[in-house]
């Protein structure tokens, strides 16, 4: 994933980035960045890996060297950024958030005329935001640019652009798939991917982008220079995983969904009949916990912490990158509680089962722990596609999805091509599907939360919410 996090203000700014772009960390691992301008002084910048470190230990010993009254920052889980460019249209920082499925087609298109070039990272790959910023110095002004962009990409991206005149420029993806939220306070305005980072530095909820919509931020005003579109598609995982607890997107809180979802996915169970015999319901820590405590309100079983994370020296369970060290971290930070596991009947709620490798081992903790049975719920449906537009649930194929790898090993390509009757636990294939997971995973019974009742959580238009990891459909 990633995040953002911009300012334009008539006082000295620096603060406001960094504790904005900080408290973003929960969204990625791999790079930082801040870029302040100046008046007098122009453009600073810093750029540091954050895999080892968090932001803000990177980050402080920097801020005596930054001053300006507006900048710009992100934490990115893929190209270092913010960066510099120059060109007809002026010196500009920009920043990126998002995915091109083209990109590859895009850099190609550009080298056919023998006369492009790009600076290469390490890897050999191209940053996107510098590729970003060729398409926008196509056209004969930054607007045109950003609409050139959208259309040009298959995918989705937001951009933040710092200008030498001090005014930020932000442009919300195509479809608005991710929120951008401006704040208001005495001296200025904040835009950020979440809405509580620029609430605990002092703005209030001012303005919520349209999806397409592009808007230029100064200190006395901002104002729409691209309109919005009418179609949108806001990624549903921002209230089932990834948003912040106390941000809200449309007007909908996190943590109020994150509830009202448990209590829906155990009234549908009631209702057929479906909540096991346990002592406890249990949140897998932490995006599992409302969602389990919505569960439990509404089915009448005492909620429990059996477990517990321990974070102060690990704080975030997706690093470091690599896969086998990520697993032992995630194994390391569980702490049993066994007056709450030993002899005890659990049922687990998690917020999504995307690949089942640490949930499995999260299992197997319990009973080595002492539990009697364990029940699983996820209060997402089966994911059974990659996401195509953000970096959430990315892999190298879909089998490392545990649904569709167990589709796999259930009815080879042939059930590749029921995902519909699997993700439904009313059909045989469906009941195949829970069954098998179960014997793999060793739970003594699984639920998946249905995509009606996901939706109706949300509350929103589901015509307005993409569901593409589940659904398949765009």
């Amino acid at each position: 994933m990633g995040g953002f996090f911009g300012a334009v203000s008539k006082r000295d700014c620096v603060l406001d980035i960094f504790f904005g772009v900080d408290y973003h960390s929960h969204l990625g691992t791999r790079r930082g960045g801040m870029l302040i301008f100046d008046e007098k002084d122009g453009f600073q910048r810093e750029i540091h890996s954050i895999e080892n470190t968090p932001f803000r230990t990177k980050f402080e010993k920097c801020l005596s060297d930054f001053h300006g009254c507006s900048g710009i920052g992100c934490i990115s889980d893929n190209d270092p950024q913010p960066l510099m460019v120059r060109s007809h249209l002026g010196v500009y920082a920009i920043s990126t958030l998002g995915c091109i499925n083209n990109k590859e087609e895009i850099i190609e298109k550009y080298f056919s005329d023998h006369t492009r070039q790009f600076m290469a990272m390490s890897s050999g790959e191209v940053n996107c935001s510098e590729l970003v910023a060729a398409i926008i110095n196509e056209k004969e002004d930054i607007v045109s640019g950003i609409r050139h962009v959208q259309d040009v990409i298959d995918g989705s991206l937001t951009i933040l652009l710092l200008t030498d005149k001090g005014n930020i420029i932000v442009a919300r993806d195509r479809l608005g798939r991710l929120p951008v939220l401006i704040g208001k306070n005495d001296d200025g305005y904040a835009v950020s991917f979440e809405s509580f980072a620029y609430q605990k530095l002092g703005y209030n909820d001012f303005y919520e982008l349209g999806p397409n919509e592009i808007v230029d931020m100064t200190a006395d005003g901002i104002q729409t220079i691209a309109p919005a579109s009418d179609k949108m598609r806001i990624c549903a995982f921002l209230w089932t995983y990834y948003g912040y607890p106390n941000s809200r997107y449309e007007g909908k809180n996190v943590e109020v969904v994150r509830c009202k979802n448990g209590k829906i996915m155990a009234r549908n169970e009631q209702e057929n009949g479906g909540i096991p015999n346990v002592d406890y319901v249990a949140g897998v820590p932490d995006s599992g916990v409302p969602h389990a405590m919505g569960y439990a309100h509404q089915s009448g079983i005492e909620y429990a912490r059996p477990f517990v994370i321990y974070t102060p020296t690990w704080p975030r369970s997706f690093t470091p990158a690599n896969q086998a060290v990520r697993n032992q971290v995630a194994k390391m930070k569980q702490i049993p509680v066994p007056e709450l596991i030993e002899g005890k009947k659990l049922l687990l709620v998690d917020d999504s089962i995307v690949r089942g490798t640490q949930l499995g081992e999260t299992v197997d903790f319990l009973y080595g722990a002492g539990a009697k049975e364990v029940h699983m719920r996820s209060a997402c449906p089966p994911i059974m596609h990659n996401c195509k537009f953000l970096n959430f649930s990315r892999s190298n194929s879909v089998n490392e999805l545990l649904a569709r790898r167990v589709i796999q090993e259930l009815e080879g390509d042939e059930g590749q091509k029921h995902l519909d009757e699997y993700a439904d636990p009313h059909t045989e294939r469906g009941q195949c599907l829970l069954k098998r997971i179960c014997q793999k995973l060793g739970f003594e019974s699984l639920g998946y939360q249905t995509l009606e009742g996901v939706l109706e959580a949300i509350g929103i238009d589901k015509e307005k919410v993409c569901t593409y990891c589940w659904t398949g459909k765009e």
